[in-house]
């Protein structure tokens, strides 16, 4: 894998559930999701980040076909 200079600095910062609801939030909204839809998501995000290690959310990614 090559070395990406601004993947390193976004990794460097720290966690924040927040800033990664509001990045769902965007493509919710970019995507044209309902007002409700979105809603039901971040809702669902809250019981996930409670349930889910950071490893175990990124191997779910990596693995998924999305």
């Amino acid at each position: 894998m090559e070395y990406d200079p601004t993947l390193a600095a976004l990794l460097a910062q720290p966690w924040s559930n927040n800033v990664c609801r509001g990045y769902v939030i965007y493509a919710m909204e970019n995507c044209s999701f309902s007002a409700e839809d979105i809603r039901r998501v971040v809702a669902e995000l809250y019981e996930v980040f409670d349930c889910r290690g950071l490893e175990e959310a990124e191997a779910h990614f990596l693995d998924s076909p999305y």
